[in-house]
């Protein structure tokens, strides 16, 4: 019933029109096979409801591209603007995050029909603006609105597994059957791959978000670029696997208090943390839940759904560390490995700006410059990034305690000089 919902493949030769239709119909492709209870369900404050999703991406391309470039354009529903706002002070104010889930109106058609109706003006919009200018700003924004949609599809699949995922009928998203969306067994392989100290460029040298090519395209937290001192070091070839880190839960990692930080533990003991989030024991063997549904644990794969604590816990048991995120952008830019593990990869990296970083002007500022606090950069992508949206320079990030989306851990070591 899902085979179609695949990831959208990257730009190519397609018209930015084409790429825009692309990228909003797999959107549409990832809810195939929803129920229309499904759309409206919130698990927890973090999650938002698939309704939510499908309608605030399209309250992006209202609110920064309809609005103020297409002259004449009437918005659907004006107390959309209020509604799907996500965290945008500069628009204006925001229904409560954590109440997304109360919402039952506007229903399922009915944001449907939002999207029909956003669209059809972008793509009137896209192809209407003479002004040379005014085209290069269109297209540098609706670029931007892809690649947050894109970031959309990748929490709106999180975000049902974690819905599926604590349902005790555990439904499935996808057979496995199909096309399995999260990561199967890794590469074998167990030499380090070792890299030299120096100094090395990190981030991206170009404007930031004022790419007007899908495939030209970065955040401006990516840069500036700047320089880097790097020690020697090593990374693991491979991601931690679910068979690894049940080694530490058999060795006691879950009850040893020296191997976590202090908010860590203080998290452990509070939310009684004995494995990976979607592990459970059935009959006395580990399984996990994934999209596919609930099967036995797949030893090689590797382990996800582990915060920053629980990485940190088993890097130190393993008596290795977390790479900084310039030590994984370095090596990403010469083992294309570390790119294809199919887990976000946590760093021991604080997310701040870059030397030099400046956000984007006006309201589009607050996309990604206010968050630069009290969170840990993830690198790498997973298998829910869809395809073109992830590069060596991304630089996602969460908080410590975070487990809904697929990360797991690389681990790293030092070299002597």
């Amino acid at each position: 019933m899902v085979a179609s919902a695949v990831p959208a493949k990257s730009a190519g030769n397609r018209t930015l029109s084409q790429q825009f239709d692309a990228v909003r119909s797999y959107s549409n492709r990832l809810c195939e096979p929803l129920e229309v209870e499904d759309y409206g369900i919130q698990p927890m404050p973090d999650a938002s409801p698939p309704k939510w999703h499908l309608a605030h991406t399209t309250w992006f391309f209202e609110t920064f591209l309809l609005k103020p470039y297409l002259p004449g354009y009437a918005p659907l529903n004006a107390r959309y603007e209020y509604l799907f706002n996500s965290y945008y002070n500069g628009v204006g104010a925001q229904f409560d995050r954590l109440r997304r889930g109360t919402l039952s109106r506007p229903t399922v058609a009915e944001v449907r029909h939002y999207r029909t109706h956003v669209d059809a003006a972008m793509l009137e919009l896209l192809q209407s603006s003479a002004d040379l200018e005014l085209a290069v700003e269109v297209r540098s924004r609706t670029v931007l609105g892809l690649h947050h949609e894109q970031q959309h599809q990748e929490l709106l699949l999180t975000d049902l597994k974690y819905a599926f995922g604590h349902n005790p009928l555990y439904p499935v998203y996808m057979p496995a059957a199909g096309v399995d969306l999260e990561p199967g067994a890794q590469a074998s392989g167990e030499q380090p791959l070792c890299f030299d100290g120096g100094i090395y460029p990190l981030g991206r040298a170009t404007d930031g978000c004022r790419a007007e090519h899908f495939d030209g395209f970065c955040f401006d937290n990516e840069g500036p670029r700047h320089e880097v001192l790097l020690r020697p070091y090593a990374l693991a070839p491979r991601l931690v696997s679910n068979s690894d880190f049940l080694d530490f839960i058999d060795d006691g990692g879950y009850r040893r208090p020296e191997l976590w930080l202090a908010n860590a533990w203080t998290r452990v003991r509070q939310e009684c943390w004995q494995s990976p989030l979607y592990w459970r024991e059935v009959d006395g063997a580990w399984h996990e839940y994934r999209l596919s549904g609930l099967a036995p644990l797949l030893p090689d794969a590797p382990v996800l759904h582990l915060s920053y604590y629980e990485a940190d816990a088993y890097a130190r048991w393993a008596r290795a560390r977390l790479p900084t995120e310039a030590e994984w952008e370095v090596a990403a830019g010469t083992s294309p490995l570390l790119e294809q593990a199919g887990a976000w990869q946590w760093t021991q990296s604080s997310y701040g700006p870059y030397p030099g970083y400046q956000p984007l002007p006006g309201t589009l500022g607050e996309y990604n410059g206010k968050f630069m606090s009290e969170q840990l950069v993830l690198r790498g992508g997973s298998r829910f990034s869809p395809d073109g949206h992830i590069r060596n320079s991304y630089r996602n990030f969460f908080y410590p305690p975070d487990r809904w989306q697929l990360t797991g851990l690389r681990l790293a070591y030092d070299r002597p000089a």
